[in-house]
Order: C-alpha cells, then sequence, then structure tokens
C-alpha cells in the first residue's frame, strides 16, 4: 500500500514566471561568456525559495561556479564572486567553488540553504551530489544553530518591537527560530522550505492556534506587497518570546565532526573536471 504524505502544516508557494525564467537563464549564459567561468548550479533565494514571495519580490538567484584551471595558480588571488548589477526583479550574484567551499567548511547557513532551494534553474548533477554529501560530513550543529538562534534575536529586537510591524519582519524571525529548533530536536543541516520546517517542528495538535495564525499572517503576505505591515500578531508574538528565551537558556551541544579533507580532493577534481586545457565537461544542464 503506498504510504500517503502527511498534509503540509503551513501555506507555500515558489512561483516563478516563465519569462522570469527565461530571462535568468539568459543571464546565466551571459555570465559565463564574460567572465569565462561555467556556473554548476544556480537556485533561487530569499523569499520565493522560503515559500512566502510577495506579489512585488524580487527574484534572488545564486550561484556557484568554476574558473579555469589558470585563475587558481596565482599568486594573488582573484576576485572570488561576480555580482550583476541589479535590473528590474531580477538580483543575480555568485561565489566561486573554492569561496563556497571555504564557507562550507565554517557551515555557513547562507550557502547550506542555496543547496537545498526548491527552485533550481542549473545543476551539474555529479558535481552538486558530492557538494551536498560534503556539506552533511562537515555541517556543525553548534555553528549552524548560534547563526539562527543569533539571526532571530536581533530581527526580533530590531523589527518586531513597534505596535505595528511588516508582515515579512515575523517570518524573517520564525524561520531561524524554526531552524534553530530543527537543529536542536534532530542532527543535520534545516532545510530552506519555511513550510517544511514547520513540518518537523511543530505539532499540528499541541501548535494548532499558532499555526492558524502563522498561516493567517503567510495568506495575507503573499498577497501584499514586501512594505505592507499590520498590528502585532499576538500569538506569533508569544512564541517568539518563548522561544528565545528557551534558547538563551540552554544552547545546543556541539556533535562530532567528521573532518574537512573532502573539501580539497572535490575542488581539485572539479577544477580539472571543467577545465577545457583538461578536456573539460559540458556546462550543466538546465533544470
Amino acid at each position: 500500500m503506498q504510504k500517503t504524505e502527511p498534509r503540509e502544516l503551513l501555506h507555500s508557494a515558489h512561483p516563478i514566471e516563465p519569462a522570469m525564467r527565461g530571462q535568468i537563464m539568459d543571464a546565466l549564459r551571459d555570465i559565463e561568456a564574460q567572465h569565462a567561468v561555467t556556473i554548476l548550479f544556480a537556485c533561487e533565494s530569499g523569499s520565493r525559495g522560503w515559500g512566502f514571495a510577495s506579489p512585488d519580490s524580487d527574484y534572488d538567484v545564486r550561484f556557484l561556479y568554476v574558473h579555469r584551471l589558470p585563475w587558481y595558480l596565482t599568486v594573488s588571488p582573484g576576485r572570488d564572486v561576480i555580482e550583476v548589477p541589479i535590473s528590474g526583479d531580477l538580483d543575480i550574484n555568485g561565489w566561486d567553488l573554492r569561496k563556497a567551499l571555504g564557507l562550507m567548511r565554517e557551515s555557513n547557513p547562507t550557502l547550506l540553504e542555496w543547496l537545498r532551494s526548491p527552485v533550481v534553474y542549473r545543476e551539474a548533477a555529479d558535481t552538486m551530489a558530492q557538494v551536498r554529501a560534503l556539506a552533511v560530513q562537515v555541517f556543525s550543529n553548534a555553528k549552524a544553530w548560534h547563526h539562527y538562534a543569533s539571526m532571530a534575536k536581533k530581527n526580533f529586537r530590531e523589527h518586531l518591537q513597534a505596535d505595528v510591524v511588516r508582515y515579512k519582519k515575523y517570518l524573517y524571525v520564525l524561520r531561524p527560530l524554526l531552524a534553530a529548533r530543527w537543529i536542536r530536536t534532530r542532527p543535520g543541516v534545516p532545510p530552506m522550505r519555511f513550510a517544511e520546517l514547520a513540518q518537523h517542528t511543530l505539532d499540528a495538535q499541541r501548535d494548532a492556534a499558532l499555526i492558524e495564525e502563522i498561516n493567517a499572517l503567510l495568506a495575507v503576505k503573499m498577497r501584499a506587497n514586501e512594505s505592507a505591515t499590520s498590528p502585532r500578531w499576538p500569538g506569533i508574538h508569544a512564541f517568539i518570546e518563548a522561544e528565545l528565551a528557551a534558547n538563551a537558556a540552554q544552547p545546543v551541544q556541539p556533535l562530532p565532526i567528521a573532518g574537512h579533507a573532502g573539501l580539497d580532493a572535490l575542488l581539485h577534481d572539479t577544477v580539472l573536471r571543467f577545465d577545457p586545457a583538461h578536456g573539460g565537461a559540458e556546462g550543466p544542464a538546465p533544470c
């Protein structure tokens, strides 16, 4: 008998207009030609990846790329970020693979979220499977938990103290709080999708009132503009205060890490694999 997946607790949507997808694919090809790189992976970050975009949300495209071999063999390192000027709703930039693997060694949550984005534009499947496997292997639960707990605390202090607040600021506190709770209650990297985080960190019965209030917030947020505001949401506000207090009272304890040896090998193998002078493979196909 086929197992039925439980219904998700929270509303979620990841809208990508077909015309914008085509514009993004064109932009990625232009970046490769202009900078002589191969884009290994490109995804949607921000609210469209988290699942609660507003009608006027930007398209936040993030990518990982690899240079040709000579770029890595200079005494002075080159710039390891490619940033494209924002054009309309399109915000696109990326990191060189060496930079990305260095950040992975530190369990950089931004990078780990990209790797788990539900919206992928391009992907070198074999290489990215290795990247994701290494991300799990070198993951530091303590570093990631500290990042999310600190982000939630900072956003709450800076954006949710007034009587009238922006809808999205609640989500910018709730999402890291649930990511921190995920890390506290289970091993491994938390997912990017807000709905998936909630599915595994909230209880349908015990947290029913909170879930109903978050869904009401999401419904309004996904119809309103990014700057829209409302009075405080009391149930959500109380949950945030309680969760922040729990984080302050009991930080997570570090778990063992397997080691970082595979990062250098992956960089070496990938640079050679995609370098034309060494019979490099063609770039990844669109998703």
